[in-house]
């Protein structure tokens, strides 16, 4: 009897295969475009431990794509009066070399404390400046990357500003970059900042980039659920998202360990 059976447990254990792993016969999902988000620690005076991962400069998108990433969230503040579009995440010059002030209250390139020069004091990119929107965008095209870019809430100094001139500046200073470049490279636009989401719409629309702000499938979900912390924590508490995440097929999905993603996706799509 156990001899007949053998056989028959044999072809069902490779029916079954083993968990993660596709069989021979499966068709695998489409795998999804892995968008790379630098890091704010969650505890408690985060300025503190912030190491300043954000893909935000040069060095930062050729350590990402090196990650496996094919796309960043990345970030865009306006220094003074819309002088100058800068990528930069926090509100302030926190982890700058100068003075700290918030990055709203600063001139690009006038001033003592001017913001054009600074350096990063801290974290594996140390050393970098913040680049203007435009360095950016050619730096990330040069790299054949994509950006997702959040417009800052503290951009609303500027961007909301009761002159018309300053207004119109900063929206300029915002909107032409993209518009100089949308032709050749895909660049998408966004923000968290309830006041400025209407705006954004209606300016992006106004200036002929209304797909830059547009939502949709070509948007990257955004299935982790650990906080990030410095030191950074273990990957391993996304498993259940992700695998849920990967269940819908989506086109790209966003993380802050896109080098842990791209090896726990290998041989779950293809």
């Amino acid at each position: 009897m156990l001899s007949r059976l053998i056989p028959a447990l044999l072809a069902t254990s490779l029916l079954i295969g083993v968990p993660g792993q596709s069989t021979a016969d499966e068709v695998l999902p489409a795998c999804p475009e892995i968008f790379a988000h630098g890091g704010y620690p969650s505890g408690p005076d985060p300025w503190e431990r912030d190491q300043v991962r954000q893909p935000n400069n040069p060095t930062a998108l050729a350590d990402y794509r090196a990650r496996g990433a094919v796309g960043v969230e990345a970030d865009v503040q306006l220094t003074r009066d819309g002088t100058k579009a800068v990528m930069w995440h926090n509100d302030t010059s926190n982890a700058l070399t100068g003075s700290k002030a918030p990055i709203n209250t600063l001139w690009w390139n006038a001033g003592t404390d001017k913001l054009n020069g600074r350096t990063l004091k801290v974290g594996p990119y140390q050393g970098e400046v913040v680049y203007t929107l435009r360095q950016y965008l050619d730096a990330i095209h040069g790299l054949n990357m994509v950006p997702l870019i959040e417009v800052k809430g503290a951009a609303k100094q500027s961007l909301l500003h009761s002159d018309t001139a300053i207004r119109d500046r900063a929206w300029s200073e915002l909107l032409d970059p993209i518009a100089e470049r949308i032709g050749r490279q895909e660049i998408m636009l966004y923000t968290h900042d309830a006041a400025l989401k209407p705006v954004l719409a209606e300016r992006a629309a106004a200036a002929g980039l209304a797909g830059v702000v547009a939502g949709g499938p070509h948007r990257p979900v955004w299935p982790d659920t650990v906080d990030w912390e410095e030191p950074p924590p273990s990957w391993q508490g996304n498993e259940s998202s992700w695998q849920a995440a990967l269940a819908n097929q989506p086109q790209r999905i966003a993380t802050d360990w896109p080098a842990e993603l791209a090896e726990w996706l290998a041989g779950r799509c293809q």
